[in-house]
């Protein structure tokens, strides 16, 4: 892929995680069941992860973090879907096509 590409890549993720625009955000039933005030703590913590590294961004497309909330260890994972959430996106880099669905989940 371009490092074009990569970039808008990136750029979309992070607007979409900061903003919750052009996209989804669902959580685990687990996550969904914690009480109000740590599902709030959890969402900002989310909007807020910079932490990227090779390790956790390894096509540094800001699609991946681990962070924890409370004693609660949790993913996030943003996925390329087509607009009608049927299959993949054909580019993940035109949001014309595509729906992204970031979901936080706990690690276990």
């Amino acid at each position: 892929m371009s490092k074009e590409k990569t970039a808008r890549i990136r750029e979309l993720n992070d607007t979409f995680r900061q903003s919750g625009l052009g996209g989804r955000v669902v959580m685990t039933r687990g996550v969904s069941d914690l009480n109000e005030e740590t599902l709030k703590e959890i969402i900002v913590a989310v909007k807020r992860f910079n932490t990227f590294t090779p390790d956790n961004d390894p096509h540094e497309e800001h699609d991946f973090g681990a962070f924890e909330v409370e004693d609660h260890k949790l993913f996030w994972k943003i996925d390329y879907y087509a607009p009608d959430l049927r299959g993949g996106s054909d580019d993940a880099s035109d949001p014309a096509k595509t729906k992204r669905v970031l979901t936080i989940m706990f690690r276990e």
